[in-house]
C-alpha cells in the first residue's frame, strides 16, 4: 500500500464508500447526496495543495482505497487538520493505519508541519476505539478559529500529535 494523488479513476469507488451508510452514518457530512460529478470536482480541486492535501491511499495493486488529508492547513501556526475514509472492504486491514502513519510523516518531514489536529464525533465509536488504541492524546486547547468551524457541533473529541511525537504501532 502507498498514498498517492488522486485520480478521475478513483471517482467510482470514492462515490461508492459516500453511498456505504456503513461508512458515513456517523460522520458529520451529507456524503449520500454527492454524486460522481461531486468526486470528480474534489479529484479535480485536490491538485491544488495550497491549502488543502488530499491523497490516495492505494493498494499494492494501484486500487484506491481510501482518502486521507491534512486540512486547512495554516503555514504560520505550522498546523493542520487530519481527515481520513475508506472504503469498508479496507477496514481492518492496516490501510487507515498506513494513511494516517504517512500523512503525519509527511506533514512533518515533506510539508514542515509541527501539529496535526483532529475531532470525532463520540458518537462514532468505529474512530474513536481507532485513535484511542493507538493512543493518540486527547487535545484541549483547541483555538477559536478551529471551533467556529464546527460551531453547532457538540459532542466532539479532539485529538492531535505534535512534530516528534512516536506513533504507536498496535
Amino acid at each position: 500500500m502507498y498514498l498517492r494523488n488522486l485520480e478521475i479513476k478513483d471517482a467510482p469507488l470514492m462515490l461508492a464508500w459516500m453511498h456505504d451508510d456503513s461508512v458515513v452514518h456517523d460522520l458529520y457530512t451529507d456524503f449520500a447526496s454527492k454524486t460522481i460529478e461531486d468526486c470528480k470536482a474534489f479529484i479535480k480541486a485536490a491538485e491544488n495543495k495550497e491549502h488543502d492535501i488530499h491523497l490516495a491511499i492505494a493498494s499494492d495493486e494501484d486500487e484506491y482505497m481510501g482518502t486521507v488529508s491534512l486540512k486547512n492547513i495554516d503555514r504560520t501556526n505550522k498546523s493542520a487538520e487530519f481527515a481520513i475514509t475508506v472504503r469498508k472492504c479496507s477496514m481492518g486491514k492496516g490501510y487507515s493505519w498506513f494513511g494516517m502513519k504517512e500523512i503525519i510523516r509527511k506533514a512533518f518531514e515533506e510539508y514542515g508541519l509541527e501539529n496535526v489536529y483532529w475531532c470525532v464525533s463520540r458518537t462514532n465509536e468505529r474512530a474513536v476505539r481507532f485513535y484511542d488504541k493507538h493512543n493518540f492524546h486527547k487535545t484541549v486547547d483547541i483555538s477559536n478559529d478551529i471551533l467556529n468551524r464546527y460551531e453547532g457541533m457538540d459532542n466532539l473529541k479532539w485529538y492531535s500529535v505534535l512534530k516528534g511525537d512516536v506513533l504507536d504501532g498496535r
